[in-house]
């Protein structure tokens, strides 16, 4: 079965940093591109960051352009969300998500993705 888990999450004060980690099982990792997502309660779901199947490419959210910065690891199946100066408005439960790379790259849509992770939680504080 396909299993996303999500790890590094927390409380951080305004402007530090976290490093999120996303490990992947029952998926063929290098065919799937990578993505992070996250959610308030109440609200949709907001592209975060993206990688492509070979690392090379990445995709960002207007939001997190220069604070974040995602990567991965293909050869222990792992995607990484580094998050810099981090404000109280991106308290949310973070995602990670895996869609094939036929049609979810380059994609911010959340229905483009295949699969996901129960999410971890980031708590901003001020």
């Amino acid at each position: 079965q396909v299993q996303l888990l999500e790890s590094g999450g927390g409380l951080v004060q305004v402007g530090g940093s976290l490093n999120l980690t996303c490990v992947a099982s029952g998926l063929p990792f290098n065919s799937f591109v990578m993505g992070w997502f996250r959610q308030v309660p109440g609200k949709e779901r907001e592209f975060l960051a993206s990688v492509s199947p070979g690392g090379t490419s990445t995709y960002y959210g207007l939001p997190v352009r220069g604070r974040f910065a995602v990567s991965r690891d293909n050869a222990i199946h792992t995607v990484y969300l580094q998050m810099n100066i981090l404000k109280p408005e991106d308290s949310a439960t973070y995602h990670c998500a895996a869609g094939f790379r036929t049609k979810a790259v380059g994609s911010r849509l959340d229905y483009d993705y295949d699969y996901w992770g129960q999410g971890t939680q980031v708590t901003v504080s001020s």
